[in-house]
């Protein structure tokens, strides 16, 4: 992995467009809540996206 990637990361997600996209992943991965009849694979899934998100979120902070 590039060096600079966590700086890409930042400087693409730290625009006024880019924070508005990181803010919408989160509404709709990391604040979502799936109900109590929430299969195992949808759990699953929403929680792949959350990491994706976290992972995100993390390169940004690094790269800043």
């Amino acid at each position: 992995m590039s060096e600079n990637i966590a700086q890409d990361f930042a400087r693409t997600f730290c625009t006024p467009s880019g924070a508005r996209v990181i803010e919408h992943l989160r509404k709709i991965t990391i604040e979502r809540v799936l109900g109590a009849n929430a299969t195992d694979a949808e759990l699953r899934g929403v929680e792949a996206q959350r990491a994706l998100v976290h992972q995100i979120e993390n390169m940004i902070e690094r790269g800043k």
